[in-house]
């Protein structure tokens, strides 16, 4: 199988979850994998988790890609030394937390080493790409490819260019998340939230307006989505899904245009999310999931994802 590695690098920055899991991924179709950190035990530790990760997935009939686990993990190294990361790289994929001056201090001194043809993307899902990319010699070579968490159970990245992006750079980031196995989707241009948190923090609102004036609790609510909704978003999206539902989509407008809005008229304004709702809210979801169990619960929830995308994949491909 050695002939599915490649010769190409890529780089990522931050060794947490993120960029373990975007490892993973381009490490599952054969690219050479420089994984950076700031201290070398975080490397080091990053790498021994990954190694571990990629075991269990193919001891349970899992792993992506065509490589065995041991084949994949050896696509991927690890270094501390920030020049070592950029040499040669074709894509780095920034993965560090979610701050402003960080991002913007990590992409200047990436700018100062990279080579003219390398792709600078960034995982964030808050901070438009302008915000941390304005003053780089580089900035055409910057882009946002925001994944789904977590990134290798749930494909969604949604790719966002900055103002002075090269449309090229944009075809070459989807190309690449379309060969390791993601499913891209690109924004014509940035727009805060861009498109999945716009998206989700719409439900949010309204889970908590229905929350606040005592028409659900947070339990039914969520079973609004995962027993309701979300079954059929999981396989088509709120458009077809909706096409669907009449004789077309111009027959659905026909039939419901007028009722969706005047339910949407009494929505209400967008809550703040902080108060006494916040601490009841938070305390419900408590009594559901104690703290001492989110980890149970995410390895609930990576699994049922696993079993969804590959319930998916032999649908869509019969």
């Amino acid at each position: 199988m050695s002939e599915l590695k490649k010769n190409a690098k890529i780089g990522i920055v931050g060794s947490g979850l993120i960029g373990r899991s975007w490892s993973m991924l381009f490490a599952s179709v054969g690219y050479q994998v420089v994984l950076y950190d700031i201290l070398p035990e975080q490397v080091q530790g990053a790498l021994k988790a990954t190694e571990k990760e990629l075991s269990d997935l193919e001891k349970k009939g899992l792993l992506r890609g065509k490589l065995n686990a041991a084949q994949q993990f050896s696509c991927i190294s690890g270094t501390n030394d920030i020049k070592e990361l950029a040499k040669g790289a074709i894509f780095i994929q920034e993965c560090i937390p979610e701050n402003l001056d960080w991002k913007k201090d990590l992409f200047k001194k990436l700018d100062n080493v990279v080579e003219s043809t390398t792709i600078l993307s960034s995982s964030t899902s808050t901070f438009l790409p302008s915000l941390f990319t304005a003053n780089l010699k580089h900035k055409h070579n910057t882009v946002v490819s925001h994944p789904v968490n977590p990134p290798y159970y749930v494909p969604l990245v949604e790719i966002v260019p900055a103002p002075w992006t090269n449309p090229e750079v944009v075809k070459k980031t989807r190309a690449i998340m379309d060969e390791i196995g993601q499913k891209p989707v690109t924004l014509s241009r940035e727009i805060e939230g861009f498109a999945l948190n716009r998206i989700q923090y719409a439900i949010l609102n309204e889970t908590w307006r229905l929350v606040e004036a005592g028409i659900l609790n947070v339990k039914d609510i969520d079973s609004v989505m995962s027993d309701g909704l979300g079954m059929r978003y999981a396989f088509l999206g709120p458009l077809e899904t909706a096409h669907l539902n009449a004789e077309g989509m111009a027959n659905y407008f026909e039939r419901y245009s007028k009722t969706i809005h005047a339910v949407s008229e009494t929505m209400g304004p967008t809550p703040k999310m902080e108060g006494p709702m916040a601490e009841e809210i938070s305390n419900q979801l408590n009594d559901m999931v104690p703290l001492d169990k989110l980890v149970e619960r995410r390895t609930y929830r990576d699994n049922c994802l696993t079993h969804l995308s590959i319930l998916k994949s032999k649908l869509n491909n019969n």
